[in-house]
């Protein structure tokens, strides 16, 4: 449970704006440090791949959190347009594991029952 919202926490915190411009800065005035005191160029070429691999962390964090709510909002639609769906499993992003996977039986143990259900209404006709 703690590790669960430190990561989401942590998600947030990596995937925010201000970080990455915290980043670029640090990055920026590293390479301006280094470069100039380094004579070996392929040294120099590791440290800007090296920067640039760093701050890709921070726009892969950002495009993957917006690419979750997105479609995390799109499954809350589906879940609240159909009438016979389940309300429970709207929201799971802020579920615990533990609580995803209580859903996620209780869900599956429900649709067998109704699949036997159908099952022997149909032996029946």
């Amino acid at each position: 449970m703690l590790f669960e919202k430190l990561t989401s926490i942590i998600t947030r915190i990596l995937g925010n704006a201000i970080t990455f411009i915290l980043a670029l800065t640090m990055v920026f005035f590293w390479w301006s440090t280094n470069l100039f005191n380094s004579r070996d160029s392929h040294q120099n070429i590791g440290d800007i791949i090296f920067g640039i691999t760093f701050l890709s962390l921070f726009i892969i964090q950002k495009s993957f959190n917006k690419y979750s709510a997105l479609l995390h909002l799109k499954i809350n639609e589906l879940i609240a347009s159909h009438e016979s769906a389940n309300n429970s499993v709207m929201h799971t992003a802020q579920k615990t594991e533990q609580e995803i996977l209580e859903l996620s039986k209780g869900y599956i143990e429900e649709k067998i029952e109704e699949m036997i259900k159908k099952d022997t209404a149909e032996k029946q006709i």
